[in-house]
């Protein structure tokens, strides 16, 4: 939470250019980079004139990093859906930032309150099934609906104001990735792979077997507010080009598809991030050239990956080899599920 706050704090300060001076020059290198990729190889969507697509791009990198990352996890602690209700209260968390700015006249990036937003709602999803021991999908339910009705009605209070741009939160939008929005997700994505980096053991041992790890004095409800508060970050990061609508796909499908060939944990996470980022560069070209939507683009290949790597796994099946992860313990070091 220190770390979403700081972020918000840095971009909202009347010197937070200068603070981010370093992403951005970070950012020019990339451009720069890809702009030599574009003489090598003639490819028109890395011409230099085309900096957002520079930026699109690299955005699009870091989520085929992130989203599978987090949701390897989230599958296997069959938490799929929160995806869908974090994506739903960012999508509350940008009428908020728009609604400030049309009414109020602040200024601050609707991308910035779509973090506040997610990681506070990520909280009440964790806290309602705490306190009324309701299931995860209630609580999921019931967040998902209250950031959905809280968004439009901001949106119906002011809709000549917000309507006209609220298109590019919910189906994402290539040429809308500013500099300001490429660098605060490269600051998310920094603080989601170190938090992973730092945590894995522990939250491998609390998705396997949770009560095990709390009987050997892991705070498993501290780690699963850590779970949930990654997953907004990735959701909102991922928001920029994929859209609220779709956001959830990137967590899960890329998952299910390194499931049906990995035999280990750290296996599907591996395959999970390739195929991720196979699915992003792709589904980013033919939406260049094609003139559709980057976010349905990028889903359907995805999803065309999972289709594929289905019928390698019955292949593999059907050969004698066993290509389905099989958990079998954790030990109290939070060492990987072995395989039976």
């Amino acid at each position: 939470m220190t770390a979403v706050a700081a972020v918000v704090d840095v971009a909202s300060q009347p010197g937070a250019l200068g603070l981010l001076s370093p992403l951005y020059w970070l950012l020019d290198v990339w451009s720069w980079v890809m702009s030599q990729l574009y003489h090598a190889t003639g490819l028109g969507m890395l011409q230099p004139k085309y900096a957002f697509m520079h930026r699109a791009l690299l955005v699009g990198l870091c989520i085929g990093v992130m989203a599978p990352l987090i949701g390897t996890f989230l599958v296997h602690r069959q938490l799929a859906l929160i995806g869908d209700a974090l994506a739903h209260t960012a999508f509350a968390g940008v009428a908020v930032g728009l609604f400030l700015n049309a009414v109020l006249e602040i200024g601050v990036s609707p991308y910035l309150t779509a973090v506040v937003v997610a990681v506070i709602a990520a909280l009440f999803i964790e806290l309602i099934s705490e306190v009324t021991d309701a299931y995860n999908d209630v609580s999921m339910a019931i967040v998902l609906s209250t950031g959905f009705a809280l968004g439009t009605t901001l949106i119906s209070l002011n809709a000549g104001g917000l309507a006209v741009g609220i298109d590019q939160y919910l189906f994402g939008n290539l040429s809308t990735v500013s500099r300001e929005n490429a660098a605060i997700l490269i600051v998310l994505f920094a603080v989601i792979v170190g938090t992973v980096a730092l945590t894995r053991n522990q939250l491998l041992y609390v998705t396997f077997d949770e009560t095990a790890a709390a009987v050997s004095g892991i705070p498993v409800n501290w780690y699963n507010r850590v779970m949930v508060m990654l997953t907004a970050l990735v959701v909102v990061g991922a928001m920029q080009i994929m859209g609220v609508i779709l956001v959830a796909a990137m967590l899960v499908v890329p998952v299910a598809s390194a499931a049906q060939v990995s035999r280990s944990f750290s296996e599907s996470l591996l395959v999970s991030v390739v195929l991720a980022e196979l699915a992003v560069v792709l589904g980013i070209g033919v939406s260049y050239y094609g003139g559709a939507t980057a976010g349905g683009v990028i889903v359907l290949v995805a999803v065309s990956i999972y289709v594929a790597t289905v019928a390698v796994g019955k292949l593999q099946t059907a050969m004698g080899e066993d290509a389905t992860p099989e958990v079998g313990s954790v030990d109290a070091s939070g060492s990987e599920p072995t395989t039976d």
